[in-house]
């Protein structure tokens, strides 16, 4: 039995379960007070659900199948800031998970893993230790980060992994986390933990149908590259930009809501996994640009031709990866949204992503393999800032025969009724906050 959780644990502890009875008590007793189990459920059939719910753990059930699918549902349903994961088949000891949260609580990283040390002979089969070898090699190489496991106890703030959009829910799920925490500019770190005999049979190593599912998940997880993030904006200076706020609002006021929603823009994307960021931008930059940003000055032309020219230089720059292009009219985009889209499970049989504005054009267009030529076809000649043109640009992709996944609908900033209408949306953002302060100068000078 574990201890009583308080009404806001001081962190949730996620443990995928799968006919995991035997090994459940042990488990569940060596939580730390105060932190919560939740045991997600992913089809048991030994009473590990109920066993767990009369041993005081929270019990969420996740029918679609899959190691994946169970930690994201864990994800979805803890509300500590701090979560943990971990495998619930008793061959890590949950007393030991202070000392992987440790760095994470106090700012030293933002995702660790506990690196396994065999406790006992036998504790880790000789041919899985080589394998789990080799892959961390792969991983140090492609991440920089200095790991030598791909440990299954991990660390982390919540609202950092929701926003990385893990998209795999199967065996690729651990692996594609720490290749989108990396690509997202989350700080890695590794510490020991002690590794026992697992309880019962291996759901994944211990059979050659999981074997190779796993190989399978993880290999394709390993081949996608990280995506091209590009934002095409201008710098917010008065007269120059959201010239339709005007009036009610001065000029100073719009060009101050412009540069907060390019500020909640750029920091969004900064959280989603990308192998490149690019502001392509008209003027000089500011004090708003935060890390991590290539400044690529916009080209001569049309918006058509601007936005074409991007989506070359993105082709130059990385020719194999996917390219998504947002402006910077839309503070309220969803970063976790976006990343799953783009994550290398959901990305598979797409060719382009097409996400539509309230008032008839579009506030995100990607492409799974952009090339200049392509880029040209589909928006040079579109009328841009009209009702119509999201349409010709469906049509477009439609006649280049592309398989298109829509987003969802967006309304985008032009009038001061959308600008209220997007800070309702997101009460907590920098372009919210902004609002509220020109209405709130608006009603003293009354």
């Amino acid at each position: 039995m574990i201890s009583p959780t308080p009404p806001f644990p001081f962190a949730d502890v996620i443990l995928p379960c799968l006919d995991e009875a035997e090994a459940l008590p042990w488990v569940l007793g060596r939580v730390p007070a105060g932190w919560r189990a939740i045991v997600v459920d992913n089809g048991s059939r030994d009473g590990s659900a109920e066993l767990a719910r009369s041993l005081g753990a929270t019990v969420v059930e996740e029918p679609q199948r899959g190691f994946g699918a169970a930690c994201h549902a864990g994800l979805l349903a803890a509300t500590a800031e701090l979560v943990c994961f971990m495998d619930c088949d008793g061959s890590l000891d949950p007393a030991q998970l202070p000392r992987v949260a440790t760095p994470v609580l106090a700012g030293s990283a933002d995702l660790v893993l506990g690196r396994r040390r065999p406790a006992t002979a036998g504790a880790w089969p000789l041919h899985a230790r080589l394998a789990n070898a080799a892959l961390a090699h792969r991983l140090r190489a492609r991440t920089g980060a200095p790991l030598h496991d791909l440990g299954p106890m991990r660390a982390a703030h919540r609202d950092r992994l929701l926003a990385l959009g893990v998209g795999d829910r199967r065996s690729g799920y651990p692996l594609e986390t720490v290749l989108a925490a990396a690509a997202a500019g989350m700080r890695i770190a590794e510490t020991p933990v002690d590794y026992l005999p697992r309880t019962g049979r291996s759901k994944v190593t211990g059979t050659v149908r999981g074997t190779r599912q796993a190989v399978r998940d993880m290999r394709a997880v390993l081949a996608a590259p990280p995506p091209t993030l590009l934002v095409i904006a201008k710098s917010p200076v008065p007269g120059r930009v959201k010239t339709r706020l005007t009036p009610p609002c001065t000029p100073e006021q719009a060009a101050a809501l412009a540069e907060a929603a390019l500020t909640d823009t750029l920091a969004a994307l900064t959280r989603m996994p990308a192998g490149r960021r690019l502001l392509v931008l008209d003027g000089a930059v500011g004090d708003w640009l935060p890390p991590g940003w290539q400044v690529v000055p916009q080209s001569d032309g049309g918006l058509d031709a601007r936005l074409a020219a991007a989506f070359a230089h993105a082709a130059r720059t990385a020719p194999q990866a996917p390219a998504l292009l947002v402006g910077m009219d839309t503070p309220q985009l969803d970063a976790a949204l976006l990343a799953e889209a783009l994550s290398p499970a959901r990305r598979t049989g797409v060719d382009a992503w097409y996400g539509p504005a309230g008032d008839g054009g579009f506030w995100a267009l990607g492409l799974a393999r952009p090339t200049e030529r392509l880029a040209a076809r589909l928006l040079l000649g579109v009328p841009m800032s009209t009702p119509e043109t999201g349409r010709a640009l469906l049509d477009r992709l439609a006649a280049e025969d592309l398989t298109v996944r829509h987003l969802p609908v967006v309304t985008d900033v032009d009038t001061i009724r959308d600008a209220r209408h997007v800070a309702a949306e997101a009460p907590d953002s920098r372009f919210a906050t902004c609002l509220r302060s020109i209405d709130s100068a608006r009603e003293v000078s009354q």
